[in-house]
């Protein structure tokens, strides 16, 4: 009773997760969220930047790159454009910064989007370099210093208290914080340069210690000018500099025919499996099909929950993983078979069908998402999607072999009887039965 029990609610679970992948009759309009489509399938623009590493320690370029990631995103995101993907690579010895804004199609709106995002750093006095010579040549007298923009947190227009000019107070982060005190210990009645994009817009002298990691911009700004500063610092202040290097349209109506192209051939090859299952496997293949519609539902709710960005590529992993989930279904069926031959009760030739499958499904799964794994930490964009969708379809595919399968099977079986006629057929095989 508890096998039957545990099978209604696999049932209604998976009934449940077919319903947030495809919701209709308007029953719950918030689970009507729709699937994240790449730019291969939605259109869209392709940015590639170069980063500019030539001033970073070699110690902190990981954590610049992933500092310049977030706020290209935050940016984008600020903007309103939807589910961009930004992601850092290594190409020919150089860090490349791809940015993808599906939805987006004119390039001359998105490369200002991107670009306009100040690079906004701290310079002190380089000390060979006299009081004169610094007013004749600021971008000379100064060196660069490891606080950027990248430890900064937040950015408000106010106006002094003196004289009333506008000027943007920054607030840095707690590592910012330290590096900000340190300095200002370090250069007492010392000027310390602030650098917009590579030009001195604030040369303040340095009374004493600063600690609260907080400092003013001026700069005879006027407040609209404090205004707009100060709201792109808040949208990211880059902490390298980047150059634009290539750019790719991707039309919409194209997406649309590899979405549609991608769709049939999915359900093309899942009615293949159903007919394959159903003639070569009877009742177990039936189950396995049932299975299979509850492993669909799952892995499709779990993508659109992480979320995860289709593509082409991607849809290619998961209709692969949906083979794989058949594969280890069909090695449990042949295990089963052969106890059944063997004259074994129907419950017991499940319980060893599945105890002697279980080491195989477990060792081919796991060779797979090792191969997944090493795709996706490795590959390009296209082949992360493939090597998720791949990984995670793995994953939920022994979920839907061992526990669904099983459970259906246990369900239906009787414990006492060996098998007669009619359930030698029904768990036969091709055009034959269990002899």
């Amino acid at each position: 009773m508890k096998f039957r029990l545990l099978a209604v609610a696999l049932l209604i679970l998976g009934g449940l997760a077919g319903y947030f992948v495809y919701p209709k009759w308007g029953i719950w309009e918030k689970l009507n969220v729709p699937f994240r489509l790449g730019l291969d399938l939605k259109g869209g623009i392709h940015l590639t930047y170069k980063a500019d590493m030539s001033k970073i320690p070699s110690d902190q370029k990981s954590s610049a790159l992933e500092g310049l990631r977030d706020v290209i995103e935050r940016r984008v995101n600020f903007f309103g454009v939807s589910e961009p993907v930004v992601r850092v690579e290594r190409t020919g010895g150089e860090d490349h910064l791809s940015v993808q804004l599906a939805g987006i199609f004119d390039p001359a709106q998105a490369i200002k989007l991107i670009g306009e995002t100040p690079y906004l750093e701290f310079q002190i006095r380089r000390p060979e370099v006299s009081d004169a010579d610094a007013e004749k040549n600021p971008f000379a007298a100064f060196a660069p210093t490891e606080l950027t923009g990248r430890y900064l947190q937040s950015a408000r227009l106010e106006f002094a208290q003196a004289g009333g000019n506008a000027q943007v107070q920054i607030t840095f982060n707690e590592e910012g914080s330290k590096i900000f005190a340190r300095l200002t210990e370090q250069n007492i009645n010392k000027p310390i340069a602030i650098f917009l994009d590579g030009v001195p817009i604030s040369i303040p002298t340095v009374r004493e210690k600063i600690d609260g990691g907080t400092a003013q911009i001026t700069g005879n700004f006027t407040p609209e000018e404090a205004r707009i500063l100060s709201q792109r610092l808040n949208s990211g202040a880059l902490p390298v500099p980047i150059e634009l290097i290539s750019q790719r349209t991707e039309e919409p109506a194209r997406g649309a025919d590899s979405l549609k192209k991608s769709f049939f051939s999915g359900l093309l090859g899942f009615l293949l499996v159903v007919i394959f299952m159903l003639t070569w496997y009877r009742l177990p293949g039936f189950i396995a099909i049932v299975a299979l519609l509850i492993y669909v539902s799952l892995s499709l709710t779990v993508f659109k929950l992480i979320p995860v960005t289709f593509s082409t590529a991607g849809i290619a992993g998961f209709i692969l993983s949906i083979g794989m989930a058949v594969d280890a279904n069909i090695l449990i069926f042949e295990r089963m078979k052969e106890e059944l031959r063997r004259g074994k009760t129907l419950s017991t030739a499940i319980e060893e069908g599945f105890g002697r499958a279980w080491t195989s499904v477990r060792d081919s799964n796991i060779s797979s998402l090792i191969t997944a794994v090493i795709l996706w930490y490795f590959g390009s964009d296209a082949v992360k999607g493939f090597a998720l969708t791949l990984g995670l379809g793995i994953g939920v595919s022994m979920f839907s072999a061992i526990v669904v399968t099983r459970t259906f099977l246990r369900a239906l079986h009787s414990r006492r009887h060996a098998p007669g006629r009619a359930l030698k057929f029904l768990y036969g095989s091709g055009f034959g039965r269990i002899s």
